[in-house]
């Protein structure tokens, strides 16, 4: 269902609306970007696999103590 506009100004002022809201997706695609490239740091990802070495090695010690203690 199209907009139906009484003056230019209604025009005028819609597309100012739009525009603004432009500027806000941009610049929550700038953020969402900046905050991907953060996650993606050596250190991220360095912590991210010792955390996941940990877990795995604990379950590995775990199965293993159970398996020799019956």
């Amino acid at each position: 269902m199209p907009n139906s506009y009484n003056s230019f100004e209604d025009i005028d002022n819609q597309l100012k609306i739009i525009s603004l809201q432009k500027q806000i997706y941009k610049q929550q695609i700038k953020l969402n970007l900046k905050s991907t490239k953060s996650s993606f740091s050596a250190t991220s990802i360095k912590s991210e696999v010792k955390n996941t070495l940990q877990v795995k090695l604990l379950e590995y010690i775990t199965t293993n103590l159970i398996k020799k203690f019956r």
